[in-house]
C-alpha cells in the first residue's frame, strides 16, 4: 500500500489559468498543483517550440571544427557508442550522419560483459583497424586513464555525453557535456542521442532542419527511453519525434511499431517506453547492441522485419529470465521474511542475468515500497543494481558500505556495485546500519493526485483538455485525480476475473471505472459501500461514441486513516527488527486470542490479500501492528501460508492442536512487556 498525497491547487488560481489561457479546468489544476501559477508560466510549459542553439552547449564548435577537419583529411573516424537504448540511438545518429557526409567511418558499441563506456582492449583494437579520432556518444564523460591512453596511441578524442562529470575531465580535443561545470548552457538535461542530434546541427552550421527531419524520431526514442526530464527541450523533441514515429516511412520503426503491436493512432510515450524501447534494449542485454544499430542502418523492409522479430525473441527471453529471478527472489523470501522486513531489502542470488538485475531491483523497490539493492554472484564475482525513491540516496548508502565494496558508483535513485568476496553479509549490515543512522523513518512510497475532481467535471471535452499537457514521462507524468466518497454499485470480473470494473456512484452522476490486475475477491471496498480513489483519466471511444475512461490507481474505503495504518506497520517491522520502541507500544501490539481466532476465521477457503482482509474486518479492536503481530504468529505456528507474490493469505489444513502462546513473536512481545513492567 502506497502513501496518497493529494493536491490542493488553489481555486482562484485555476479559474485564472482556464480564463486566460484557454484550458478545461481539470488541465489548469494540474499545471497549478505543479507549480505554474500565472499564464506566463503555462505558455512557457505548453509552447516550448525549438531548440536552443548547439554551440550554447561548451566545447561544441570546437568539437564540430575538428570532425569536419578530419571529414575533409579523409581520417578514419570511429564512433564509440553504449549498448543501451539511448547509446545505440545515438550511435545510429551520428554514424549515418558521418557517413551520408561521406567521412571514412566505423562505429564501435561494446558488448554488456565488456562493461560501461571506453576500456582499453577495446581502444587497443580501434587502433589496430587504423582509427585516427574516436567520438564518444553517451560515454566518455569519466573515462580519464583511458583517454590518456587514446593520446599514447597516437589516436584523438571528442567526448559527447550527458553524464556528470566527475573531478577530471578527460584529455580530448573537445568535451561536449552540459553537465561540464564550466558549461553555462541554457538546458542540461538531454539524453545522449538528444546530444548526438545537437552535435549534427553544429557539423551543419546550426542549422537544425535536417537534423531533425532526419533524426528527430531517433532522439525521441532515446529522449523517451532514457527517462530524462520531458520537460523544455526534451519535451519539444520528445513531442516533435513523437509525430515522426507515427507518420514514419523508416523501415526499422515501421517494423518495431508492428511487432510490437503500436497503433499510430494510440501511440504516446507509454508505446515508446513499453513497446520499441524495451525491444532494442534486450539487443544489449541478450544480444549484441550491433545487431539494433544494424536494424536502423538497414533500409529494405522485409530484412528489417526479420531483425525486429529477433529483437522481440531477445526481449521475450529478457522476460523470461526477469520472472525466473523474480520467482526465485520470492522463494527466498518466503523463506526467511525478515529479509522483507529490513529497512532496506538486499538479496543476492547465484549466476543471476547481470542484464536484468536492474530491472528486477525496480520491480522489487516498486512492489514491496523499500530501497533494493540486488546482486548476483557470477564466477566468484558479486555485481549488483540498487533502486530507491524518495530522499534515500543509493550514492550515498553505497559510499557509507564503501569498505565492503570492490568498486561503486550510481546517484540518488540507482546506483551500481561490486561486493569483496565474503563480505555480503557485511554488505547487507551497513546497509541497514545506514538506514537507521540516516533515516528513522525510512522513506514511503507515494502516489501522488494533483486534484480532487468533482464528478461534473468528468466529462470528455474537459478529460480531452489534458491532451495538451502531453508528452508524458519523467517531471511531466501524466496527471492523476482524487475521487472522493464514490458508492460502488457493481463489481464485474472481466478477462476471467483477472480484471474488474466498478460501477460507481459519484456526486449526481454514474462512471464505469476498471481496476487492472486485481480480481473482484481481491478488492478491499465491496457493493454498496463507499470508497475513494486515484484515477487516471481518458477518452474511450466505442462505434463513434466518445467517453470518459476512469483507470483505478488504487482504492480504499472512505475515510481510510492512512497514518494510523503507516505508524503501525513502521511500529511492527521495528519490532521485528528488534529496534527500540516506546514502552507503551508492546501492550498495544500484543492480540488477545479471540483477536487472532477472529482474524484467522475471516481468512476465505481460497485466500485473501493480506490487507483486504484487515480492510474487512474492520474492527477498532484490532489496530494494524496487532493485525500483523496475529498474521505473523499464525504464520509461524505453520497455520497460514502467506504468499510474497501476492501479499496473499491463506488457510493451511492442521490435524494437531497448537498453542498459539508458543508463536515466538507472541513470546518476544510478551517479554518486552514484562521486561518493561518489572523496570
Amino acid at each position: 500500500m502506497k502513501k496518497w498525497k493529494v493536491g490542493t491547487p488553489d481555486r482562484k488560481i485555476i479559474s485564472q489559468l482556464m480564463l486566460k489561457c484557454g484550458v478545461t479546468s481539470l488541465t489548469a489544476a494540474s499545471l497549478a498543483f505543479k507549480g505554474y501559477t500565472n499564464p506566463e508560466a503555462v505558455m512557457e510549459k505548453l509552447n516550448t517550440d525549438e531548440l536552443s542553439d548547439p554551440f550554447d552547449i561548451k566545447d561544441m564548435r570546437e568539437a564540430a571544427d575538428v570532425i569536419n577537419e578530419a571529414i575533409n583529411n579523409d581520417e578514419k573516424i570511429c564512433v564509440y557508442g553504449d549498448y543501451d537504448c539511448d547509446g545505440i540511438m545515438a550511435t545510429v545518429i551520428l554514424y549515418t550522419y558521418l557517413f551520408e557526409a561521406g567521412a571514412n567511418v566505423m562505429y564501435y558499441i561494446p558488448e554488456r560483459s565488456e562493461g560501461y563506456g571506453l576500456n582499453k582492449e577495446a581502444i587497443r583494437e580501434i587502433h589496430d583497424d587504423g582509427i585516427q579520432l574516436i567520438i564518444t556518444v553517451d560515454n566518455g564523460i569519466s573515462a580519464v586513464s583511458e583517454a590518456e591512453y587514446i593520446y599514447e596511441l597516437g589516436m584523438r578524442l571528442v567526448v559527447t555525453d550527458h553524464h556528470q562529470q566527475g573531478e577530471q575531465l578527460p584529455r580530448a580535443e573537445a568535451v561536449v557535456d552540459p553537465h561540464r561545470h564550466d558549461c553555462f548552457s541554457s538546458y542540461k538535461f538531454m539524453c545522449g542521442a538528444g546530444i548526438a542530434l545537437k552535435l549534427v546541427t553544429a557539423l551543419n552550421d546550426g542549422d537544425y532542419t535536417m537534423a531533425l527531419e532526419q533524426f528527430g524520431d531517433l532522439a525521441a526514442i532515446a529522449t523517451i527511453a532514457d527517462i530524462v526530464s520531458l520537460t523544455g527541450e526534451n519535451r519539444f523533441l520528445a513531442a516533435y519525434g513523437l509525430e515522426l514515429i507515427r507518420n514514419s516511412d523508416r523501415p526499422a520503426i515501421m517494423a518495431l511499431k508492428e511487432i510490437s503491436g503500436i497503433d499510430d493512432s494510440r501511440l504516446d510515450t507509454h508505446s515508446i517506453g513499453f513497446g520499441i524501447a524495451p525491444r532494442i534494449n534486450a539487443s544489449g542485454r541478450f544480444g549484441s547492441p550491433a545487431s539494433a544499430v544494424e536494424l536502423f542502418l538497414t533500409e529494405d523492409y522485409e530484412e528489417c522485419l526479420a531483425a525486429a522479430r529477433e529483437l522481440d525473441s531477445l526481449n521475450m527471453q529478457r522476460k523470461n529470465v526477469e520472472n525466473t529471478i523474480i520467482s526465485e527472489i520470492y522463494d527466498m523470501l518466503e523463506a526467511d521474511t525478515m529479509l522483507l522486513h529490513g529497512r532496506v531489502i538486499f538479496l543476492c542470488g547465484k549466476d543471476w542475468h547481470h542484464g536484468v538485475i536492474g530491472i528486477v531491483a525496480s520491480r522489487i523497490s516498486e512492489q514491496f515500497g523499500k530501497p533494493c539493492f540486488i546482486a548476483s554472484e557470477t564466477e566468484g564475482e558479486i555485481r549488483g543494481s540498487a533502486r530507491s525513491f524518495g530522499d534515500f540516496s543509493v550514492f550515498k548508502a553505497l559510499t557509507y558500505a564503501s569498505d565492503m565494496l570492490e568498486k561503486f558508483g550510481g546517484h540518488q535513485g540507482a546506483g551500481g556495485f561490486t561486493i569483496k568476496q565474503g563480505m555480503a553479509d557485511t554488505f547487507r549490515d551497513s546497509l541497514e546500519k545506514y538506514a537507521y543512522e540516516n533515516h528513522r523513518t525510512m522513506p514511503e512510497a507515494v502516489i501522488t493526485a494533483d486534484y480532487a475532481v468533482q464528478s461534473a467535471e468528468l466529462a470528455v471535452d474537459n478529460v480531452k483538455g489534458l491532451s495538451l499537457l502531453e508528452p508524458f514521462g519523467m517531471d511531466n507524468e501524466k496527471p492523476l485525480f482524487y475521487i472522493d466518497n464514490a458508492k460502488i454499485i457493481e463489481i464485474t470480473p472481466l478477462s476471467g476475473g483477472i480484471h474488474s470494473k466498478l460501477r460507481i456512484s459519484f456526486g449526481a452522476s454514474q462512471f464505469d471505472a476498471l481496476l487492472f490486475r486485481t480480481a473482484p475477491h481481491a478488492i478491499p471496498v465491496q457493493k454498496n459501500s463507499w470508497c475513494d480513489m486515484i484515477v487516471s483519466l481518458g477518452i474511450n471511444e466505442f462505434h463513434n461514441r466518445e467517453s470518459v475512461s476512469i483507470i483505478v490507481s488504487e482504492l480504499r474505503p472512505h475515510g481510510f486513516q492512512q497514518s494510523k495504518y503507516f505508524a503501525a506497520f513502521n511500529a511492527f517491522e521495528a519490532f521485528l527488527r528488534d529496534e527500540e520502541l516506546p514502552e507503551k507500544y508492546y501492550p498495544v501490539m500484543l492480540p488477545s486470542r479471540d483477536d487472532v481466532v477472529k482474524i484467522y476465521k475471516g481468512i476465505p477457503d481460497d485466500g485473501i490479500n493480506l490487507d483486504t482482509l484487515y480492510i474487512r474486518l474492520s474492527d477498532p479492536q484490532i489496530n494494524y501492528c496487532r493485525f500483523r503481530t496475529s498474521v505473523e504468529a499464525l504464520r509461524q505456528l505453520g497455520l497460514i501460508k502467506y504468499s510474497v507474490s501476492d501479499s496473499n493469505i491463506s488457510k493451511v489444513r492442521v490435524t494437531n492442536k497448537t498453542d498459539l502462546n508458543s508463536a515466538p513473536i507472541l513470546v518476544s512481545l510478551k517479554e518486552k512487556i514484562g521486561s518493561s513492567s518489572t523496570q
